[in-house]
């Protein structure tokens, strides 16, 4: 009788001893802290990841006092057939549970898309595209639909205008119908009643003041140039002078690289060269940045109706109001290309 109650002593507590290793160990593989390091780091959860794929890239990400309970506890959960993509923060201090409540919630954290200032809409499909879960193509072909484009009151030229170069808050899953939709959004948010005023008193539609903002923009880098620049075109559209803008001539030659116009670019028929065709080309010519348009709708009042770079290759202009003071100022230019040997 002894024996078998001495026996059964053992029996539990070995099962005691058994019971508290597993708990240890689920709670050092599970529930402790296992991220170290101070950095929050982020993981991007694709369509068709797994638990092995996403360990791997885990292991790559951050620093894991151990992994050993990603898998089992995923697989507890069944999570290769409930793959939720999305951009996921490994926060310092994590536990593996932590990380994998958060992957099986869908709980992802936003980016900050980077809405650049581009040329192209093929540019802009590609700086998107890399910033999203989404591909190029997918966004390029959306951004050419026609019927997407006149559904949202635009034509082909002047749809850049819907884009506004800024910084957004974003899921890394927004699809490109969900893109359009928040473009949408954020370009009636900024053409409030100020703004549409503003454009209304230079005579200007929205798409009109971000056609003229885009002229603006490739003419300087400066925006505190920007303003005396877009008063000058402004002048001149008041006053019904040709705008004769450079940056509309290589944009009518596809060629954006050209540092110097010369006459025979100038004889190209298209409405966007405004040498030959007045008033505002009939879209932009670039995706206008919020500086540009700003100074469009804020133009610096003065009676300058002509400018030339530089001659210190500065990036800045020299404004004049009479042509013999422009041709003066055109030659000290010219001569500054001669001197760099730039055709």
């Amino acid at each position: 009788m002894k024996k078998s109650i001495y026996i059964i002593g053992i029996t539990f507590c070995l099962l005691l001893i058994g019971a508290a290793s597993v708990g240890y160990m689920v709670y050092t593989n599970i529930m402790s802290p296992t991220v170290e390091g101070e950095q929050t780091v982020y993981i991007q959860v694709h369509p068709e990841d797994n638990t092995a794929s996403i360990q791997d890239k885990l292991s790559l990400s951050a620093n894991f006092k151990s992994l050993k309970g990603f898998a089992p506890l995923m697989k507890h959960y069944k999570y290769d057939s409930r793959v939720k993509p999305g951009n996921y923060a490994i926060r310092p201090g994590d536990s593996m549970r932590d990380i994998c409540l958060r992957l099986l919630s869908g709980n992802q954290t936003p980016i900050r898309l980077v809405v650049p200032s581009v040329r192209t809409i093929d540019r802009l499909a590609g700086a998107v595209a890399k910033q999203l879960m989404t591909d190029s193509t997918s966004i390029a072909k959306l951004l050419t639909d026609q019927a997407l484009i006149d559904s949202l009151g635009y034509t082909t030229e002047t749809f850049p205008t819907l884009f506004l170069p800024n910084t957004y808050e974003v899921y890394w899953t927004m699809t490109p119908e969900q893109f359009i939709s928040r473009m949408a959004k954020e370009h009636k948010r900024f053409w409030n009643a100020d703004r549409l005023a503003k454009a209304k008193a230079q005579g200007l539609t929205p798409e009109q003041a971000s056609t003229l903002a885009s002229i603006v923009d490739e003419e300087t880098n400066k925006n505190d140039e920007k303003p005396l620049v877009a008063g000058l075109y402004l002048n001149r559209l008041q006053r019904g002078i040709l705008l004769q803008a450079d940056p509309t001539v290589k944009y009518a030659h596809g060629k954006f690289e050209l540092r110097r116009i010369l006459l025979t670019h100038l004889t190209i028929d298209s409405p966007y060269n405004t040498y030959k065709y007045a008033g505002l080309p009939p879209g932009p010519i670039r995706i206008p940045s919020i500086a540009g348009i700003e100074s469009v709708l804020n133009p610096a009042k003065h009676n300058y109706i002509y400018m030339c770079a530089k001659e210190d290759f500065s990036g800045y202009h020299n404004f004049a109001t009479t042509l013999s003071q422009h041709n003066a100022n055109a030659r000290r230019y010219q001569q500054a290309l001669n001197h760099r040997g730039i055709k």
